[in-house]
C-alpha cells in the first residue's frame, strides 16, 4: 500500500498540485472500524430524521397558513370598520391630524399590489373573489377612495402619495376584463375624486398610460367599470389645458364607437353618462378644430 504523511499531503495541496484518488494516508483498524459503525448507524437512521424533518417542516407549514389566515382575518375586519368610520368627513380630519395617513397609504398599495399580482400569476381570480384577501383590499380600496372624496383628503393624495397613485394606475393595467369589478370600481372612484383637486387632475392626467388605460376599460363587461371610467374621462374633457398635450394620441386612437354603444346601454346611468361623454367630445372636438383654424 502506498502511504504518505500528513505533511507532504499538506504540502502538496498548497503548491496547487491534484491530490487524486492513488493518494491514501494510513488509518488504524480500530478507527475505521468505528467509523464504519458510525456511518452504518446514520444509514439506518437517515429515514427516520428525513421523516421526522418532514413533519416538523409541514407542522410549521400549517403553522404559518394559520397565522396568515388570522391575521388576514383580521387585517379585513379592521379595515372594513375603518372603510366605513371613513365615510364620516371628520374622521378624515383626525386621520390626517394624526400624521399616520402616510405608511397607510404605503402598506394600502402594497397590499393590493401583492393581491393582483399574486393572482394574476397564480390563482384563478373567480375563485378569490369571496375571499378574507379580497375583502380585505376592497376594504383599503375603499378607505382610499372615501379620503379623496373630502377635500384635505385629495389635497394630501395629490401632494404625498403620487407612489399610491401611479400603483392604482398599474393595477388597473394588469386586471384583466371582468376580473374584480368591484375592486376596479372603487380605484376609478377614488382617481376621480383625486381629479377634483387641481393639482390631482394635473397629475393624473401626465400618466403615459391613461388613455390606453381608459380604452380598455371601457371594453370591460361590467357597466359599473365603464360607469367610473367614462367619468374620470369627463374630468379630463372638461379640463382644455389638461387635454391639449393629448389631443393628437387622444383623437386617433379613441374608441368612440364603443362610447356609442354604452349610450345604448340599458344601465340607465351608463347610458346617461355615455350620451353626456359623446356631447363632451363633441363640444371638446369642435373647439380643436376652431382653435386649428385660428392658428392658420
Amino acid at each position: 500500500m502506498k502511504t504518505t504523511n500528513a505533511a507532504a499531503v499538506s504540502s502538496v495541496s498548497s503548491a496547487g498540485e491534484d491530490v487524486g484518488s492513488d493518494c491514501f494516508v494510513r488509518v488504524r483498524k480500530r478507527d475505521f472500524e468505528k467509523l464504519e459503525a458510525e456511518v452504518r448507524t446514520l444509514r439506518e437512521l437517515m429515514p427516520k430524521e428525513k421523516l421526522v424533518l418532514k413533519q416538523q417542516l409541514w407542522e410549521c407549514r400549517e403553522e404559518l397558513q394559520q397565522q396568515k389566515a388570522f391575521y388576514t382575518e383580521l387585517g379585513a375586519a379592521s379595515c372594513t370598520l375603518l372603510w366605513s368610520a371613513s365615510q364620516r368627513e371628520e374622521t378624515i380630519r383626525d386621520i390626517l391630524a394624526d400624521g399616520k395617513l402616510e405608511p397607510f397609504l404605503s402598506i394600502a398599495g402594497q397590499t393590493m399590489e401583492t393581491f393582483i399580482k399574486f393572482l394574476n400569476d397564480e390563482a384563478k381570480p373567480q375563485q378569490s373573489s369571496n375571499s378574507k384577501e379580497h375583502h380585505l383590499v376592497l376594504a383599503l380600496a375603499g378607505v382610499v377612495t372615501n379620503i379623496a372624496a373630502v377635500s384635505c383628503g385629495r389635497d394630501f393624495l395629490s401632494s404625498s402619495a403620487h407612489i399610491l397613485l401611479d400603483t392604482l394606475l398599474q393595477l388597473l393595467c394588469l386586471m384583466k376584463p371582468g376580473v374584480f369589478p368591484k375592486l376596479k370600481v372603487l380605484m376609478l372612484m377614488a382617481l376621480y375624486n383625486i381629479t377634483i383637486s387641481g393639482n390631482g387632475l394635473k397629475l393624473i392626467s401626465e400618466s403615459p398610460g391613461l388613455l390606453p388605460l381608459l380604452c380598455t376599460l371601457l371594453e370591460d363587461p361590467d357597466p359599473e367599470v365603464c360607469l367610473q371610467s367614462l367619468r374620470l374621462l369627463q374630468s379630463l374633457l372638461l379640463e382644455r389645458e389638461v387635454m391639449s398635450h393629448m389631443t393628437t394620441d387622444f383623437l386617433s386612437s379613441f374608441p368612440l364607437s364603443r362610447i356609442h354603444h354604452l349610450a345604448s346601454s340599458r344601465h340607465p346611468a351608463l347610458k346617461q353618462i355615455a350620451q353626456e361623454t359623446l356631447e363632451d367630445l363633441a363640444s371638446f372636438t369642435n373647439t380643436q378644430t376652431k382653435d386649428a383654424v385660428k392658428e392658420q
